[in-house]
C-alpha cells in the first residue's frame, strides 16, 4: 500500500514543529503469526492532538503560501515526514486533516489580508503549543 498523497502541496515551518516531528514515536505495528488471533490496534493517546496538528499544518500551508512567506515550501515535506512516521494506518486520516485545514482557508481567503496575517500568527502559536505538548507527553 502506498502512502496517501497530500492533495495540497504547500507547507510552512517553525523549528518547534520540526523538532516535535523528529521525536514522535513511530507507530508500532502488531504482527500476527499464522493462526494467531487478530491483533487489536488502539489509537495512541496523542492521536486527537496529532490530527489537530495536521489540520493546523494544512491551514498554515495555504496561508503562508498565500502571503508569500519564504518558508511556504517546507510544510508538505514536514507533513510527508509525519505521514511516514505514523505509518499507513493513520496516514489517510492525517492527510485528510491536513487537506481540511488547507481547503477551509482556501475557501475564505483569495489574497493575503491583515486578517490572514493574524490567522497565521494564531495558527503558528497553536501548532507550536501542540507540537511541544505532544513531544513532552509522548516523546521518548
Amino acid at each position: 500500500m502506498t502512502a496517501p498523497r497530500l492533495r495540497f502541496g504547500i507547507l510552512v515551518g517553525g523549528a518547534c514543529l520540526a523538532t516535535a516531528l523528529a521525536i514522535f514515536p513511530l507507530a508500532s505495528a502488531g504482527f500476527a503469526q499464522e493462526n494467531d488471533a487478530p491483533v487489536e490496534r488502539h489509537s495512541p493517546g496523542y492521536e486527537a492532538d496529532l490530527m489537530r496538528l495536521a489540520e493546523v499544518m494544512g491551514t498554515l500551508a495555504f496561508l503562508r503560501d498565500l502571503c508569500g512567506a519564504d518558508d511556504a515550501e517546507e510544510w508538505p515535506a514536514r507533513m510527508q515526514q509525519l505521514l511516514e512516521a505514523e505509518g499507513p494506518e493513520r496516514a489517510p486520516r492525517l492527510a485528510g486533516a491536513y487537506n481540511r485545514g488547507f481547503s477551509s482557508f482556501a475557501l475564505t481567503y483569495t489574497r493575503c489580508t491583515p486578517a490572514a496575517e493574524r490567522a497565521i500568527a494564531r495558527f503558528l502559536a497553536e501548532g507550536d503549543a501542540l507540537s511541544r505538548m505532544i513531544a513532552t507527553r509522548y516523546g521518548s
